[in-house]
């Protein structure tokens, strides 16, 4: 245009001239706004990409966002994505966003003539729609141009994207780049969560295992239970039976012979009162007839009985219980009972059991001689604590415990955290404080969703 201007005279050409230098500037403002409009754009989504990554719980609703936000992005009517199956034979629609049919694409054939050209970035226009490589060929008529992009683990095709326009539009460059990074953080995605969704299986897995070794071991312990009540129990029985009537036959002059008798009729007894105890604490009878609550208190009263500890007792109103619940809770007071027998030299011992908005918890202190959590954790030989974490895990529950062994002034925490898909782990304490009314010792607190019958 200059020199058109300069044919205008000095005058007209002068105003001309400004004229053009605003409108010169006015296209380079316009066009740097737009290039970093684009580039925000471009941050924004990329950044919703990692988010998307982030917060997705499954294959399927990862990769659907993830078109739903690259489709958005490039202003796409239409996006796919197909995945090769575990074969390499069959393309199979994993996502589809915007307009199109109601019916999901169908499955393609991997022949290696296709194979061989998506494993390449590609443009079509009107032109290439003659081919065969738009693999979501419903409504085809609809779109001028396709995208498609592939997703490569190294030199080999997993799957491939494609967006679709109405208009014809040419891909730039870097459009094409950023599509290919896209593509790569799409497959590490997939990969990644279909690895979350096999550890979350194996461990589904695990935890029916362990919910089934626990059935196991209950149903072993009635059966036990039984046997001592029918067999060992009924010939004690008889055996003391035997022992008085020969007793009482014998003549006055025998009178060594009936003390030996009467020592041998006392023995008897002792071991039916502790087959009788054995029985109990296999299968305590009172918790299926009575409950959890009566169990326990139970179970308190014979622990007071043979240990010189005072223990006190809290229950609060639970309602109702899950049979499975019970069974574990009392398993655990039970532990818990056995370690502060066994190893606390505890002279009060609290046990605290309440639930609300659905969470079952219990505690357990004492004000025992404590010891050395992590080293107690470690022990291959040690049960106790182990126990207690697992069958907390079973019901994906939270078990903390805290102790102050006596003597070094140190302090052992421990924290096991146990969600659906987590069996329960031990680490830092995490800053928790116990309410508690003893300054030493151990405290045990766990926590146990209440979850339906049905469900559980």
């Amino acid at each position: 245009m200059l020199p058109l201007i300069e044919r205008l005279g000095a005058t007209h050409a002068a105003e001309f001239r400004w004229a053009n230098e605003q409108l010169h500037f006015s296209v380079l403002l316009t066009l740097n706004n737009a290039y970093y409009q684009v580039r925000e754009n471009e941050t924004q989504a990329y950044s919703e990409l990692f988010r998307i990554e982030l917060e997705s719980r499954g294959l399927h609703e990862l990769l659907r966002r993830f078109m739903s936000t690259l489709a958005s992005l490039y202003r796409a009517d239409s996006a796919c994505l197909f995945f090769l199956d575990k074969n390499d034979q069959v393309l199979v629609p994993m996502a589809c966003v915007g307009s199109g049919t109601k019916t999901p694409p169908h499955l393609v054939t991997n022949e290696l003539p296709l194979s061989a050209a998506l494993s390449k970035p590609f443009c079509l226009d009107e032109e290439g729609y003659k081919g065969d490589w738009i693999l979501d060929k419903r409504t085809r008529d609809r779109y001028a141009t396709c995208w498609s992009v592939p997703l490569l683990d190294g030199l080999r095709l997993r799957g491939v994207m494609q967006f679709r326009f109405r208009k014809k539009y040419e891909w730039l460059p870097r459009e094409q780049e950023m599509l290919e990074v896209a593509a790569e953080r799409c497959l590490m995605g997939a990969a990644k969560v279909r690895l979350m969704e096999d550890l979350a299986a194996r461990e589904e897995q695990v935890r029916r295992l362990a919910e089934r070794m626990l059935q196991v071991e209950e149903m072993e312990r009635r059966r036990i239970s039984r046997e001592l009540h029918d067999e060992a129990g009924q010939s004690m029985l008889c055996i003391r039976l035997q022992l008085e009537m020969i007793e009482g036959n014998l003549v006055p002059e025998a009178g060594e012979l009936k003390g030996k008798l009467q020592e041998t009729r006392d023995l008897t007894e002792r071991t039916i009162l502790e087959i009788r105890r054995l029985i109990a604490a296999l299968s305590p009878a009172v918790l299926e007839q009575l409950g959890l609550g009566a169990a326990l208190r139970q179970l308190v009263s014979r622990f007071s009985r043979v240990h010189p500890a005072r223990v006190k007792l809290a229950l609060s109103r639970m309602g109702k219980v899950p049979k499975k619940t019970e069974v574990i809770v009392y398993r655990l007071v039970q532990e818990c009972m056995n370690n502060v027998g066994k190893h606390s030299q505890a002279s009060h011992v609290n046990i605290s059991l309440e639930s609300a908005d659905g969470v079952l918890r219990l505690n357990v202190e004492d004000d025992g001689v404590g010891f050395e959590v992590e080293e107690a954790l470690s022990r291959r030989d040690s049960y106790g604590l182990a126990g207690l974490r697992e069958r907390v895990a079973l019901l994906g529950g939270k078990f903390y415990v805290e102790s102050h062994p006596r003597g070094n002034g140190k302090t052992g925490n421990t924290k096991g955290d146990t969600q659906v898909s987590r069996l329960g782990e031990a680490g830092a304490c995490g800053g928790m404080k116990f309410k508690g009314r003893f300054r030493k010792g151990t405290r045990i607190h766990i926590e146990l969703p209440l979850l339906r019958e049905a469900n559980h």
